[in-house]
């Protein structure tokens, strides 16, 4: 029986493995490998690159890809602090006055008494109503174009599976017609 222990062959992995942990070297390789290593790279804070068919930064120590849709919300974060004060913005206003004058309420107050008391209020609020109706008539030709375009249906279906025929006095064509005009009569009182 002790022969056949003492005739045991040794492949040249386990010999090796032997030498390393004689010698000391115990994370030493014990055999040959044959691959490759990938290319890597490291980014630091704010570098953007492509990987993968995304877009990619590293923001705050994390890496987070890129979309199209963070500069949107950026414009829509407001932040703790007012920019122009530099004081907490915790009143339920300054959410709705941020997005529109990029400062808190309390700014917007202080910059509005001032311009009343040197007369320059009717003009901004001439201003502001003036930029409102242009967003207005440009929204209204969007939606009149997209109502153009698409198919109006005058059958429905209701919840109980009938079907209804649903009859105007007006077709479409004549409603986007008059809504037209009534945008151009807009126009015209805009450019007075």
């Amino acid at each position: 029986m002790k022969d056949s222990l003492l005739k045991k062959e040794f492949r040249e992995r386990d010999v090796q493995r032997l030498r390393n942990i004689i010698t000391k070297k115990y994370g030493d390789s014990t055999a040959n490998q044959v691959g490759y290593e990938k290319k890597t790279e490291d980014y630091v804070e704010g570098d953007v690159w492509e990987e993968q068919g995304k877009t990619w930064t590293i923001k705050n120590g994390i890496k987070q890809t890129v979309t199209k849709l963070d500069s949107i919300k950026k414009a829509m974060r407001m932040p703790h602090l007012c920019p122009n004060c530099n004081s907490p913005m915790k009143n339920r206003l300054d959410k709705r006055y941020y997005p529109i004058h990029d400062m808190c309420f309390d700014c917007v107050v202080k910059m509005e008494t001032r311009l009343k008391a040197e007369g320059k209020y009717e003009e901004y609020a001439k201003n502001i109503v003036t930029k409102n109706l242009i967003t207005y008539i440009e929204e209204a030709e969007q939606y009149i174009e997209e109502l153009e375009h698409s198919e109006l249906k005058d059958t429905y279906v209701t919840e109980q599976g009938d079907i209804e025929d649903w009859d105007g006095g007006l077709d479409s064509k004549t409603v986007t017609e008059k809504w037209k005009e009534e945008l151009q009569e807009l126009k015209k009182n805009l450019e007075k």
